[in-house]
């Protein structure tokens, strides 16, 4: 079974049809790039495979899981478990720090404060972090505070990360740093990675890349 299938996510605004139908499937440990021109689609299908919007019509199973047909609250829960973010702007609360603003997700989850901060503190260790885990987000270089986001992304052990334009804040080492950071945490983690990117370095690098082009799919 696919971790993710997407079938026939259709969304529209007014009268603008911006998916059209739209048919994915993701397989566990896969590294996915989505690409397209400005206005595609591409923000408006990662919140829909995201959870974040509904479609219109259509369906979305993540983990053998018919998420559309949860309840808002219910939704709420599975994405803050099954479903990590890394967004190009990091979205770090200021005044929390490195370790604390990985935390908040595992907290949110109700898990155990102890096992939680262990979690963190591995994880931002793996990432080359273990020095700055009581650093503010404004003591952090650019890079560090992308993978601080990633690391908050994975707390949870999610069964999948969506990236939006993940290094597009970044410049060009300290992008490349952490596009190689996505393949060693599939093959470290079995992590899958579903990437919206103008990037063409890092698309060029996923397993598989898909084109959308007005609102539909070309794989």
């Amino acid at each position: 079974m696919p971790l993710l299938q997407a079938l026939d996510l259709r969304r529209n605004y007014g009268d603008l049809n911006v998916l059209k139908g739209i048919n994915l499937t993701i397989d566990s440990g896969e590294v996915v790039s989505i690409v397209g021109a400005s206005g595609a689609g591409k923000t408006t299908l990662l919140q829909i495979l995201g959870t974040l919007d509904r479609p219109d019509t259509g369906e979305l199973h993540i983990d053998g899981q018919n998420v559309f047909q949860l309840n808002d609250r219910q939704l709420a829960r599975f994405r803050n478990e099954q479903i990590g973010f890394v967004f190009q702007f990091n979205n770090l609360l200021p005044e929390f720090t490195a370790l604390e603003n990985v935390c908040l997700p595992g907290f949110i989850a109700g898990k155990l404060e102890r096992d939680v901060r262990e979690r963190a503190e591995s994880l931002l260790s793996t990432l080359g972090l273990r020095d700055r885990l009581n650093h503010l987000p404004s003591q952090l270089s650019g890079g560090e505070q992308q993978r601080t986001a990633v690391a908050r992304a994975l707390i949870n052990e999610p069964a999948i990360v969506f990236a939006d334009e993940p290094s597009g804040n970044l410049d060009s080492r300290n992008a490349e740093d952490l596009h190689q950071l996505f393949f060693r945490l599939r093959d470290e983690l079995g992590q899958t990675f579903i990437i919206v990117t103008h990037n063409e370095v890092l698309a060029a690098l996923a397993d598989r890349t898909v084109t959308i082009r007005d609102g539909v799919l070309f794989t």
